[in-house]
C-alpha cells in the first residue's frame, strides 16, 4: 500500500436533489385541505375529479420506528380517500410536482440522449395493497410522457420507489422560469386517462388519454384509504443516492420562490404587514418586499372581512375590509387602500392585521 485512501463522497455532495421540499417539511398554507391545487405541503399540488366525497390532503407525521423515520424523515404528504361510492371513466385523484424548466435545463442531464439519466426515488405507503402508476411529462415543445409503475405495494408498509428515466431525442426543455416537467407521484385514474397501449418505462408523445397503463382502482373504492409520500428525490445519474436532507430554513427559502406568506393572523395576533403613506383621507399605499427573488411577479392571495386590515398613525386608525394589489415584481409589491375615510393626507401609517382570520399571501406557482 502507498498509504493513500479513497472515499466515496457522492452522497455528501449538496444540491443533488432537484426537488424542493421533498421531505415535506414546509406547509405554509396549512396542514389539511379537501380542495384541489396547492393547498398544504409546499410544491405539492393535487387534483381530483368525479369524486363522491373529496379526499383530504394533509401534512402528516411519519410514525416512529418505521424505516423512513429511522432515516431522518419526520413529515410526509398524506392523501386520505373520501367515500367513493362508484367508479367512472373520468374519475381521478392525482398528486403532482411541477419543476421549473431551467432547473432541469441546468441540472447536467443530457435530456435528448437515451444514455443520460435522471433517477427518481421516494418512499410511499398505501393502506391498500395494489399496483400504482405515475408519469413524468415534459412541458416544452411537443410534450412527451414517460410512464412508470410504483410496483405492487403491500398494505401499510413503507416501500422505496426508484425509477431510472433516460433522455429522449423528442424531449425539449427550455432554459426559462416556466414549467418544464410535470411529475406525477401518485394517481388513481379511470380509463379516460389510461390505456394498455402504452408501456411502462418508455417515452411517447403526450396524450391525455394515455397517461399511464390501465390502473387497478381498489384504493379508489376503499373508503378512507390512505397514501403517504416522503423523501422525494430527483437527481442526475443512473443510481439513487441517499436522500439529501436540508434544514427547514433552507427548504422554506426555496419554497418562498413560489409562495410567500407575508402575514397570517392565525399565527400572530395583529401581525405587522408594512409601512405606508396616505395620499388623502381615503387613499394610501404600502410597499412590501420578498425575502427571496420569486419565480415571477406574484398574485395576491388574501382574505377579506370586516375590519381585517388596520392602518395606524399614533392614536389615529382606519380600517379596511380588503387590500388591492397595485403592482408586483419578483422583488416586491405595492398594496393599495381606497374607499374608506379616516386617514390623514400625507401621514405615515403602520399597517397590521385586525382579525385572526386575516392573511396576506403571494403566489408565483407554476
Amino acid at each position: 500500500s502507498d498509504g493513500t485512501c479513497t472515499a466515496n463522497i457522492t452522497n455528501n455532495l449538496s444540491n443533488r436533489n432537484i426537488i424542493i421540499n421533498g421531505a415535506m417539511l414546509v406547509a405554509q398554507r396549512g396542514t389539511s385541505s379537501t380542495s384541489n391545487g396547492y393547498q398544504t405541503v409546499d410544491r405539492i399540488t393535487m387534483y381530483h375529479g368525479g369524486t363522491n366525497e373529496n379526499p383530504t390532503y394533509s401534512q402528516a407525521d411519519v410514525a416512529a420506528g418505521t424505516t423512513p423515520y429511522n432515516l431522518g424523515f419526520r413529515k410526509c404528504f398524506k392523501i386520505t380517500n373520501g367515500n367513493q361510492t362508484s367508479t367512472a371513466a373520468a374519475d381521478e385523484i392525482q398528486c403532482d410536482y411541477l419543476i421549473e424548466a431551467q432547473d432541469i435545463a441546468n441540472s447536467g442531464w443530457n435530456y435528448t440522449s437515451s444514455s443520460s439519466y435522471l433517477t427518481l426515488s421516494y418512499w410511499v405507503r398505501s393502506s391498500v395493497a395494489q399496483e400504482f402508476k405515475g408519469h413524468f411529462k415534459t412541458l416544452d415543445g411537443t410534450a412527451q410522457n414517460f410512464t412508470y409503475s410504483l410496483g405492487t405495494l403491500s398494505a401499510n408498509t413503507w416501500t422505496k420507489v426508484t425509477k431510472k428515466i433516460p433522455g429522449n431525442s423528442n424531449v425539449q426543455i427550455d432554459n426559462d422560469n416556466g414549467g418544464g416537467v410535470h411529475l406525477s407521484l401518485f394517481s388513481q385514474m379511470g380509463t379516460d386517462y389510461t390505456s394498455n397501449s402504452v408501456a411502462d418505462d418508455s417515452w411517447a408523445a403526450w396524450n391525455g388519454g394515455t397517461r399511464t397503463r390501465d390502473q387497478t382502482l381498489t384504493w379508489w373504492t376503499t373508503n378512507d384509504a390512505t397514501f403517504e409520500i416522503t423523501g422525494v428525490q430527483l437527481e442526475v445519474g443512473e443510481h439513487a443516492t441517499d436522500f439529501e436532507h436540508r434544514s427547514y430554513g433552507d427548504e422554506l427559502r426555496r419554497c418562498q420562490r413560489y409562495y410567500y406568506v407575508l402575514a397570517d393572523g392565525s399565527a400572530v395576533a395583529d401581525e405587522h404587514v408594512g409601512n405606508g403613506r396616505a395620499w388623502s383621507s381615503s387613499q394610501a399605499e404600502i410597499s412590501v418586499s420578498w425575502p427571496v427573488i420569486m419565480r415571477s411577479a406574484p398574485s395576491l392571495v388574501h382574505s377579506t372581512g370586516t375590519n381585517y386590515y388596520q392602518w395606524r398613525n399614533g392614536s389615529n386608525e382606519a380600517f379596511q375590509d380588503s387590500l388591492s394589489l397595485e403592482s408586483s415584481t419578483v422583488r416586491g409589491a405595492i398594496l393599495f387602500k381606497t374607499g374608506t375615510s379616516g386617514l390623514t393626507a400625507g401621514g405615515a401609517y403602520r399597517v397590521q392585521l385586525g382579525n385572526a382570520s386575516a392573511y396576506l399571501h403571494f403566489s408565483a406557482e407554476i
